[in-house]
């Protein structure tokens, strides 16, 4: 039914994404609950599937069609109704089921796709599923032979705001001094969820596109794209606000603008969680992925923290933590993952941890976050190119006789005041370059000539 090259296009390395109406489609999705059921019962899995989904005109027909290829196989279905991201692995690990969470995260409104899990929230990636899962449609689920599963409904949204805010000291928040912040949803799925959050804190809300809207109106719901961020930007300084928060599309990702309307690397929200969680929990691993600050492991170490490296990806991040141990994991591209949350990513805890610390001090946000800021980054730089590999190898030849170059995740070559890493995309020819230096003249010149190599 479908071809190889049709499932190798959209089954990506950590997800399953593609255009509505020729990719992800009724017919697949509903081959898709077949073979997602008979892949947990091979890994002896719960037979009760959770389904999430997001605010897509798509999400709710695709689910359906899900849920009757689960049911098919004799599997129980219980449905969450609208979530984010992370309710969903919130009701995954609370629950200790497996879940699929129907969305296209910070993709296009013309885009739809399915995140899927194990009990206990724990990642099904590439390596760890759904190459399996493949294979399965690719050969075909036969119709079981036990009756049909039922499918139920049960809303999370009350549930997953009370486990978040008991992760806090809930008194310590409430007194603290009243916050003004401001929200931009971008139409996405913190507009279902930040009210439920905020509404039990001391803040002052000013929302930004709440309405859930999967045509994506006002601007793309990836606020990864500075250009995505200059409505909350220009919010924050009209109310005089003490934060501006961002969200994805669906809400796993939490970005921050501070007083001044300036953005915050997420590198520096990394290094200030981590520093929480060390106070609470001394000694503890800390991970973080290569293309973070290199003042995240620095910070770690300064505050007795053991740093471990990762390449970049959710599948990984998570692993390595259940393998550690670890109580918090960054990636620099605004995933923060919690020990406490099955090692699970959340957005809005991420951003509970920032209004914690700043409700906490007397001091503005760009100052409390300053000691965390130390070198000067060029932001991730795309480029189309015709061979990938062949590009990676020129640059790692330009520069191996001279530098330490290390292959975890690309290439990352390291100077003595800065260091780059240059990466393949999973999904297009793309090379994906970062590079951090002690100075911004530094900085440029390394990434001038990176990309001159490249391009």
């Amino acid at each position: 039914m479908f071809t190889a090259e049709e499932l190798d296009s959209i089954i990506k390395a950590y997800d399953i994404r593609g255009l509505v109406d020729t990719e992800v489609t009724p017919d697949f999705v509903f081959s898709l609950g077949c073979a997602y059921a008979k892949f947990l019962e091979e890994e002896r899995e719960p037979s009760t599937v959770l389904i999430g989904e997001d605010m897509r005109p798509s999400s709710p027909s695709l689910a359906s069609a899900f849920a009757d290829g689960i049911t098919s196989q004799g599997f129980d279905v219980i449905r969450i109704g609208l979530a984010s991201t992370d309710m969903l692995y919130f009701a995954a690990g609370k629950l200790n089921l497996p879940g699929a969470m129907f969305t296209a995260s910070h993709n296009p409104a013309e885009y739809n796709g399915i995140k899927l899990c194990k009990s206990g929230a724990r990642p099904i990636g590439k390596e760890s599923g759904l190459v399996r899962i493949r294979d399965l449609i690719l050969n075909g689920v036969p119709m079981a032979l036990r009756s049909p599963g039922k499918s139920t409904d049960q809303p999370m949204l009350g549930d997953y705001v009370d486990f978040l805010l008991s992760l806090f000291d809930g008194k310590k928040i409430k007194a603290a001094r009243k916050l003004k912040v401001v929200i931009d949803a971008g139409n996405g799925m913190a507009g279902f969820t930040a009210p439920a959050v905020m509404e039990r804190l001391n803040v002052e809300l000013t929302p930004i596109y709440f309405e859930l809207d999967g045509t994506f109106p006002n601007h793309e719901a990836n606020p990864l794209d500075p250009k995505n961020m200059k409505d909350l930007q220009k919010k924050v300084n009209a109310v005089k606000a003490d934060i501006g928060l961002a969200f994805d599309g669906d809400a796993d990702r939490c970005f921050i603008v501070d007083e001044r309307g300036e953005l915050v690397n997420p590198s520096t929200l990394t290094a200030l969680i981590a520093v929480r969680e060390l106070e609470r929990k001394p000694g503890s691993t800390i991970i973080y992925n290569l293309i973070s600050s290199k003042a995240v492991p620095e910070i770690i170490e300064e505050h007795g923290g053991k740093p471990v490296r990762s390449r970049v990806g959710h599948s990984y991040i998570k692993k390595l933590m259940a393998e550690s141990g670890a109580v918090f994991g960054g990636e620099h591209s605004g995933h923060f993952y919690f020990g406490d949350f099955w090692c699970a990513d959340s957005g809005m805890l991420a951003a509970l941890f920032a209004l914690s610390e700043l409700g906490g001090s007397d001091l503005p946000l760009s100052q409390l976050l300053a000691p965390y800021d130390r070198y000067i980054a060029s932001g991730e730089i795309n480029t189309k190119v015709a061979d990938t590999q062949k590009s990676l190898e020129d640059i790692k030849a330009k520069y191996q006789s001279e530098y330490p170059v290390d292959d975890l995740d690309g290439y990352t070559v390291t100077g003595p005041d800065w260091w780059f890493n240059v990466r393949g995309s999973n999904t297009e020819p793309l090379l994906r370059l970062n590079v951090e230096a002690d100075s911004r003249e530094t900085m440029e010149r390394v990434r001038d000539q990176v990309l001159a190599l490249i391009r």
